[in-house]
């Protein structure tokens, strides 16, 4: 939640700063640029209507929780880059080329960019450090985690954030060329750069949260700790199905068919299997709900 926190406050005052800078020098670039950051404060909203909603209890009509609200917000989210964002910068990149204006106040340009880059990056530093502390743990680099953890927020933050820092760079180039050439063109496709730079960006947001949507497999280093937990159980002979899926941020779903050691009675069997899931839900991390039933003699075993 903090990290959506500062990322809003962020993008709100740079939205602000963009505009009237966009107003005052009438730059293409700054007018994509507080499309941009317009977009993305509104995202925000949207990223924490996701956490919010996402971290509500389970009830009878939802019995795995509300978890996967995470994605469709977030979704929500990606589409409003895209639109508000993507769509606008590149729109009026191409009216720029088409029927240019003057721009002048360029000072007033460089000030914005520069205190908008202090203020973006300090949002895309807590995102930095959120998404390495999840990386250490689970031995995978930075990059890997953003794109492949279950955390939808703090992956679009850190997308999000990095564009922004990108755009800017970007926008300060246009500007500067118009500046020294005195011709508008570089000022237009530094605003159509940003434009694709926003696409891709969400593009990439839409798809990982589509494919969680539609079930996204673990990771094998995750479907291996919950194997070898199984199997370190010693009421638990073998296993033989192991079905993990996310139903949220950083939760997940289990079900397994398992050998018990020995030919219990049947009552017996029920208690064992209820008390075994809840170890494994107590010491296992991020699983929310897991569920034991009994294989099949013929069945084989998982290697």
């Amino acid at each position: 939640m903090i990290t959506v926190l500062i990322a809003f406050g962020a993008n709100l005052l740079v939205a602000i700063g963009k505009t009237i800078a966009a107003l005052l020098t009438g730059s293409a670039s700054m007018v994509a640029e507080s499309a941009h950051s317009w977009a993305d404060t509104g995202n925000e909203i949207f990223l924490l209507i996701a956490e919010r909603r996402s971290a509500r209890k389970p009830d009878a009509r939802h019995p795995l929780g509300y978890g996967k609200d995470a994605y469709i917000w977030s979704m929500f989210a990606a589409f409003g880059l895209f639109t508000a964002g993507a769509v606008v910068s590149i729109q009026h990149g191409i009216q720029e080329l088409l029927n240019p204006e003057p721009a002048d106040n360029y000072a007033i340009a460089y000030v914005v960019l520069a205190g908008s880059f202090v203020l973006e990056g300090v949002s895309f530093v807590q995102a930095f450090r959120q998404s390495r502390d999840d990386a250490r743990k689970r031995g995978r680099s930075v990059l890997r985690q953003v794109l492949t953890g279950s955390n939808p927020t703090v992956r679009a933050v850190f997308f999000e954030d990095a564009a922004a820092l990108a755009g800017l760079l970007l926008a300060f180039l246009g500007v500067l060329l118009h500046q020294l050439t005195g011709s508008p063109i570089f000022d237009a496709l530094g605003s159509i750069a940003v434009g694709l730079l926003l696409g891709v960006v969400a593009i990439i947001l839409i798809n990982r949260n589509r494919q969680f949507l539609l079930g996204q497999a673990v990771d094998d280093d995750i479907r291996e700790l919950a194997l070898d937990r199984l199997r370190s159980l010693p009421e638990i002979e073998r296993v033989t199905y192991l079905h993990l899926e996310f139903i949220g941020p950083e939760r997940l779903y289990l079900v397994a068919a398992i050998d018990l050691v020995g030919n219990a009675r049947e009552d017996d069997v029920a208690l064992t299997l209820r008390r075994l899931e809840n170890s494994i839900e107590d010491s296992v991390e991020y699983l929310s709900e897991v569920v034991l039933t009994l294989s099949a003699a013929d069945e084989p075993s998982l290697p």
